[in-house]
């Protein structure tokens, strides 16, 4: 598979976290069909054409973090996107059990 091919593949996937949700990069790679490959998730990103309607700021690392270093602008801007969308931090990291975007069919079922 070409890596153009892939990458598409990753921002769809990216396409279907809800506002107010996030995803790990793993997640997100794995749910694209990438298992074990969170670093296509980031590359993915990063070759993301200007201008795409991408919620990128939805995506975050596996402990809850963003990934660009604190104060930086891009850190910044993720960080407000979040926010605005009702995503809480603590300590620098979002709850991922509060937060993190599931399919429908990993949902947990109630009585």
């Amino acid at each position: 598979m070409k890596a153009e091919d892939a990458h598409a593949l990753i921002r769809a996937t990216v396409k279907k976290i809800p506002r107010g949700r996030v995803a790990t990069y793993g997640q997100i790679a794995r749910e694209a069909g990438f298992p074990k490959q969170p670093r296509l998730t980031g590359y993915a990103l990063h070759h993301t054409p200007p201008g795409a309607r991408l919620p990128w700021h939805r995506v975050i690392n596996a402990q809850g973090k963003i990934s660009f270093p604190p104060g930086s602008e891009a850190y910044e801007t993720q960080k407000r996107l979040l926010e605005e969308e009702g995503v809480l931090f603590l300590r620098g990291r979002v709850d991922l059990a509060r937060y993190q975007w599931r399919r429908a069919s990993e949902a947990p079922v109630l009585d």
